[in-house]
Order: C-alpha cells, then structure tokens, then sequence
C-alpha cells in the first residue's frame, strides 16, 4: 500500500513519495509509469522519491512521467521542500541533494518556496534560437502571439529533430511583454507534451532573455505560464559568468490518498 501526496507547481503537477524507509526501488518504471497515467492512475508530469541523506536534510529522486529517471526539474525541487516541510523534516530552509548536486531552498508560511539552482552551462546561440543547460537541457525559441502557437507540434517537432532526438531537449517558447516579464509555454521531453509550467523551462528563458539583451548585474525576471507566475533572479558579471541564480514560486499541496 503507497501512501501519495499529489502537489502542484505553477500547474506542473507531482506525485510525491516519502521513502525514507527505502521499500521503493529506483527501477519500477512502469509502476512510477502507470501511477502519472491520467487515465489510468493518479495522473502527474513527474514522480518524486523524498529520501534520507547522510549529510543534508533530505535527497530526491524524479523520474518524468514515462517512468524513467530525468534530469533536475526546478518545480519539482520547490514541490518536494514543501513536502519535506509537511513532513515535519524541515521548517523554513532546506539543503536537498539532486540529480544535478545540492540545492538551498528558502519557504514561506504560504508554500511559497525559492530554489537555488545549480551553475548552468554556457549558452549556445543560433539564428533562430539558443540552447543552456539549467539542469536539465533546454532550448529557448521567440515567437509572436504564443497564445495561438500549437506547442505540442511545433515542440515535438524540434524535440525529435535530428539535432535533438538522441537525447532530447525541452523546448519553450517564449513572448517578451517588456524588459522584465515574458509569456512561456514548454514542451517537455518525458512527459512528451506541453506543460502547464517548468522551472528549469524558466530559468532558462530568463538566462537567455538576458544574453539577448545583454543586460549584466542584478537580474529580475517574470516569467507568465499557462499555470501560473514564476520569478527568476541571478547576478550576471561582465563575463557572463552567472551567480546566485535563484527560481521562486508557488507550491500547492492538492491531495493524498493510498495506492494498493
């Protein structure tokens, strides 16, 4: 019998285990598969495995809605330090290992938790559109009117393109309002469909907003998804070297139940 929680970030939503007790492998794949089913089970973007760790308050394990395990997801990492936190493992910050290293997280009364998010890679520009690692890869295109875009074609398209479909890519699209606020919508490898919202979808937007732009310094940005708001703040040096780059959002504890 699974004991689950189900919790939402911006509208990405996460079945959340705790298994500090390790009777949850890391191999059921078509467990975790079957549980993310919308149809056919609790229905989610991702599963997480909350953890005991020798050196910091907790670990986690993500697999993407296919069952397999991926790369960091930011909303997950801000979901699972809320969970941590109705567990009674931690009370306003948090030092959690992932997939992609440590991460600090900082939550409010309200559930509204900031991530710190590992270095990311350099940004790799093209005519058409830009590629960093924030995590997890992802690509970042401009579009016009992205209300109207079809973004599960045209991101299955780029994400099963030739330069692409050996490993994947999330792609998003993004839509400047002005300097400091953007439309996103994302597509997302592994959950192989459009998102509500994706942290490191985001943070790389925000990333890639700035070198387009070539802004340095203090950097704030509001990134608009189809689920909600999410912040992204970093300090960019005369480099490009980035440092404290941080991810904030709301984080919804939705319901919980049992698995037999």
């Amino acid at each position: 019998m699974l004991h689950f929680y189900k919790y939402h970030g911006a509208g990405n939503d996460f079945i959340l285990l705790d298994n500090r007790d390790r009777k949850i492998q890391h191999d059921q794949e078509e467990l975790f598969k079957h549980l993310c089913d919308r149809h056919l089970g609790i229905g989610a973007d991702g599963l997480m495995l909350l953890e005991n760790s020798p050196d910091y308050d907790f670990e986690m394990f993500y697999v993407n809605s296919d069952g397999r395990p991926s790369s960091m997801c930011g909303n997950g990492g801000r979901c699972i330090v809320a969970f941590a936190k109705k567990l009674g493992i931690i009370d306003k910050e948090a030092q959690f290992m992932a997939i992609d290293g440590l991460h600090h997280a900082k939550i409010s009364e309200n559930d509204r938790v900031e991530l710190k998010m590992s270095k990311p890679s350099p940004i790799h520009r093209t005519e058409f559109y830009s590629t960093v690692n924030t995590g997890s890869p992802h690509l970042v295109k401009p579009v016009k009117n992205i209300g109207d875009l079809d973004v599960f074609l045209e991101g299955r398209q780029i994400r099963n393109s030739s330069d692409f479909v050996k490993d994947g890519i999330n792609v998003n699209f993004v839509e400047r309002i002005n300097p400091t606020d953007a439309r996103v919508r994302t597509y997302e490898r592994g959950v192989e469909n459009e998102t509500l919202s994706c942290g490191t979808g985001v943070t790389a937007v925000a990333l890639v907003l700035s070198d387009w732009e070539k802004s340095y310094g203090s950097i704030e940005k509001h990134l608009i998804t189809p689920g909600g708001n999410l912040t992204v703040r970093f300090f960019k040096d005369s480099d490009d070297t980035i440092r404290d780059l941080v991810l904030e959002g709301p984080t919804q504890y939705v319901f919980e139940g049992k698995w037999e």
